[in-house]
């Protein structure tokens, strides 16, 4: 185990914190006395990994062999469905190796402009990269959310000015402005429902650039977009801005009603009713829980407890009903692991909560690929854990070895560069090694029967 926690060491690249994330070459693993969590629980036996993937038998050659004799957990990497901290080169040269570090591989961008995506997708490529998946039409009211938050000046000429949001008022505006939306590209599109309960609160100066689309309009563009064979994410805020998206027929809901309250209201203005539950849940839509960024508001002890009490009746009622739900933080300096550090706080099932993180999440952010897993033709990534986080789960928050696709994933750019070549194993001694034990041992026995003789006189 001394050589094993050695290798560790190195690969976590403790020593250069500050370097970039670099990948080796896909290498073949041997991980003998493995455990490792299916989704529900622990499993025991030996794992293999060649191409990139997870197979059955032993390769033929074998890069790195380690012998975990039962003592550290893998888990597949973590996911991120929503945060918006990658979607610009500059977000991506802050934020990117976080991801990685936190062991979130997989992460979903939700208001990126084309011009600032198409400078990251080069970056996102590269294999120490986490792989993110970009809507790039994002669409809200001429008073909508997050005008306020972009714009340096809060006003209705600085709002049709700019280009990184679409601007849509009524449904009569939805045909004429579905080519521009169409020119964004992208297979998802955002709209954006905020205190759509509330027309009273339009044309008020403190309201501008929070509020959304209209119930009406967020229909609209959801059945142009869904004919035209895209799907539709809905950003809402309060329970009533759930149950419109939800009558939009949306195909996933951003937040959980009661991640914020910044207007101040009665905590039952965000409580999901039981049969908006069971409607989500047969209408198939997700929800994405973003419970995290209530940390962000800084609420006094009283509003902040109410506000939770509000989260853990929303989950209740969602899990009842089986919506599928979605991890994501939108905590812009932060990553999923806030998500799951709060989610946990407000009592979801440990196992259950892993599996969001590392199953649900990252296949439906990429349908088309073999995620989360760890049976033959699955993706071979994966984080070594120090010990069982469905215990403890503080072991999330210090991964000892990350690979990708059969890459490891290190600070260190001499390991990466070196890890294809073959190595000492971890789980037997080297060969020459035993020989020469071998060899001792055979001349020490020689000797004691040499000596054990009568000498002739």
């Amino acid at each position: 185990m001394r050589f094993l926690t050695a290798f560790l060491l190195l690969a976590c690249g403790l020593a250069q914190a500050d370097a970039p994330y670099q990948a080796s070459d896909p290498l073949s693993w041997e991980l003998k006395n493995a455990r490792w969590f299916d989704g529900r629980q622990l499993q025991r036996g030996n794992l293999y990994v060649d191409n990139g993937v997870f197979v059955a038998s032993k390769p033929a050659k074998v890069n790195r062999k380690m012998d975990l004799r039962g003592q550290q957990i893998l888990i597949n990497p973590l996911a991120e469905a929503h945060n918006h901290n990658l979607q610009t080169a500059w977000g991506w040269g802050q934020f990117a190796d976080k991801y990685i570090d936190e062991g979130v591989f997989y992460a979903a961008m939700l208001c990126g402009d084309p011009a600032s995506v198409a400078e990251v997708l080069p970056l996102a490529a590269m294999p120490a990269a986490p792989d993110v998946s970009f809507v790039t039409a994002c669409i809200t009211s001429p008073d909508g959310y997050p005008l306020a938050a972009v714009l340096p000046e809060p006003t209705a000429e600085a709002a049709a000015a700019q280009q990184r949001i679409v601007l849509v008022d009524g449904p009569d505006q939805v045909h004429a402005q579905w080519p521009a939306i169409q020119a964004r590209g992208g297979r998802w599109l955002r709209i954006v429902l905020a205190h759509s309960e509330r027309p009273e609160l339009r044309g008020r100066p403190e309201s501008f650039g929070r509020l959304g689309l209209r119930p009406d309009t967020a229909r609209a563009l959801t059945r142009l977009a869904q004919a035209d064979g895209r799907r539709v994410v809905a950003h809402v805020e309060t329970a009533a801005d759930f149950d419109a998206a939800l009558a939009a027929g949306v195909d996933a809901i951003a937040h959980l009603p009661g991640y914020a309250n910044t207007l101040d209201q009665a905590p039952e203005r965000f409580v999901i009713s039981e049969s908006a539950a069971v409607q989500a849940a047969r209408q198939r839509t997700a929800v994405i829980t973003t419970t995290a960024a209530t940390a962000l508001f800084k609420l006094d002890a009283q509003p902040l407890a109410a506000m939770r009490e509000v989260q853990r009746t929303n989950l209740a009622r969602l899990q009842a009903a089986g919506v599928q739900l979605l991890l994501g933080s939108d905590v812009f300096i932060g990553t999923a692991r806030a998500e799951v550090h709060s989610l946990n706080e407000l009592g979801l099932d440990r196992a259950m909560l892993l599996r969001l993180a590392t199953q649900d999440t990252p296949r439906a952010l990429f349908p088309d690929r073999k995620l989360g897993c760890f049976e033959p033709g699955c993706e071979a990534s994966f984080l070594l854990l120090g010990g069982d986080p469905l215990a403890d789960l503080a072991h999330l928050d210090l991964p000892l070895l990350r690979v990708k696709q059969g890459r490891l994933l290190t600070r260190l750019a001499d390991v990466a560069a070196s890890s294809s070549q073959a190595s000492t194993s971890t789980a037997e001694p080297p060969k020459k090694m035993a020989e020469v034990k071998k060899k001792k041992t055979g001349k020490a026995k020689a000797q004691s029967r040499t000596a054990s003789k009568p000498r002739r006189r």
